[in-house]
């Protein structure tokens, strides 16, 4: 599951809410030293978020949940080897991810963004990346690239290496920006550096607020029978498309 807000629309729970001390828990006090307002709404807000969509996930409430950060500052809930979550931000946009059957990881960026597409495929493109770029020419190669980029973001974020594994070692498959695609091919490395098991991922590149793209890497996507809602998944196909669906709306 999916989910994207701003922070302006958390705003007014954020000054209002009695029990925000509370909600944010260990980080109370990165709050407050947080100088710059707009970065520490935005923080608040994206914590915020996350606790609120996992608490409907786990109907529960979003006070009881514990929100904690692993080496490298990926958050997870404390308690909750069940459900893996994913937080990614940029301007003005906040995007949550959750899943109950593997690692998700979500990754945005504003659709204006202003890349170097030289610089680009030197450290982002493996050669068959690169090939295939090299067949694509203006906007559409900007799209591609800003595309790719993303999702090799998400996918990193999910396996919890953040920059640490080079997107020069991996391929991702093709993504159409609104649909969804698997790892049908063995481009794709698991944490390990091993082939990533065929079909164990899938990917979706999708347009937020019709100025941002967000991107979300998600794991075991196809399970061989699709759960119930509450169950074991919820990232199957259905899943993944209500991602879509979610990112289509206006919030």
């Amino acid at each position: 599951m999916v989910v994207f807000t701003t922070w302006g629309e958390w705003l007014p729970a954020l000054v209002t809410e009695p029990r925000l001390r509370h909600l944010l828990g260990r980080d109370w006090q990165r709050y407050r030293r947080t100088g710059d307002p707009t970065v520490r709404h935005r923080f608040a807000a994206a914590r915020l978020l996350l606790k609120h969509t996992a608490a409907a996930a786990l109907e529960t409430d979003a006070a009881e949940l514990d929100l904690a950060y692993k080496i490298g500052g990926r958050p997870h809930l404390r308690g909750l080897r069940q459900i893996d979550v994913s937080l990614a931000h940029t301007d003005e946009l906040i995007v949550v991810g959750i899943s109950r059957t593997g690692r998700i990881g979500v990754d945005a960026e504003p659709l204006s963004r202003s890349l170097s597409l030289d610089v680009m495929r030197s450290r982002v493109c493996t050669p068959g990346e690169q090939a295939v770029l090299g067949a694509v020419e203006g906007p559409a190669l900007t799209a591609a690239m800003l595309r790719l980029w993303t999702l090799k973001e998400a996918y990193t974020k999910a396996l919890g290496q953040g920059l640490r594994l080079l997107f020069t070692e991996f391929d991702i498959p093709h993504v159409i920006e609104g649909e969804i695609a698997t790892n049908g091919h063995s481009g794709l490395l698991a944490p390990d550096g091993a082939p990533a098991a065929l079909d164990a991922w899938a990917f979706g590149a999708y347009r937020a607020l019709d100025r941002y793209l967000v991107s979300v890497a998600c794991h075991d996507a196809v399970p061989a029978a699709p759960p119930e809602f509450g169950g074991d998944g919820l990232c199957d196909e259905e899943s993944m498309s209500l991602v879509s669906r979610l990112l289509c709306q206006e919030p």
